[in-house]
């Protein structure tokens, strides 16, 4: 699906049409990953239970915060390139490169090896668009997933410190 409607203004930024939409395509992907994670994350804030529930509370609204800002520049990147950022819950679904909720439990050590697994599958799908941003020529793409890669490394190193 192009994310390019026919009738808006293309982008002339010093890349190639092709380019931007293969990008274009690769960030609302990202953004559908970014989508599904944030739910994940909200759920673990909503249900953990425990003796460190308060800590563990916290931490869940500290990461689905910062996502947020990340979801808002992902598809204003998508933006800045000349096409339209997926916004259906069905279309993320059927981009994301993570599963709906698999850990059925309320334990901060269950939420958060799946978290950790999920921060770990995105960074590596940001590297692989890193890899389709630079052949584009597209260091400005290149850079901001480079950000949030480095970004998303720390908070897996976060979550993997809190499993014992």
């Amino acid at each position: 699906m192009s994310t390019l409607s026919k009738t808006h203004k293309k982008a002339e930024i010093g890349l190639q049409e092709k380019d931007m939409a293969n990008v274009s395509e690769f960030l609302n992907k990202l953004l559908a990953d970014y989508t599904v994670l944030y739910t994940k994350i909200r759920h673990a804030h909503w249900n953990v239970e425990g003796p460190d529930f308060h800590s563990q509370h916290l931490f869940f609204e500290t990461l689905y915060d910062q996502l947020a800002v990340n979801i808002d520049d992902v598809a204003e990147r998508v933006r800045m390139l000349g096409h339209y950022a997926v916004g259906s819950l069905a279309k993320y679904l059927q981009l994301t490169h993570l599963s709906e909720i698999q850990y059925g439990g309320t334990d901060s050590q269950g939420l958060i090896k799946e978290l950790t697994s999920d921060f770990e599958t995105v960074i590596m799908v940001i590297r692989s668009g890193i890899e389709l941003a630079n052949a584009a020529g597209d260091t400005g793409t290149e850079d901001f997933l480079t950000g949030l890669m480095e970004e998303h490394e720390k908070t897996a190193w976060m979550l993997r410190s809190h499993l014992s």
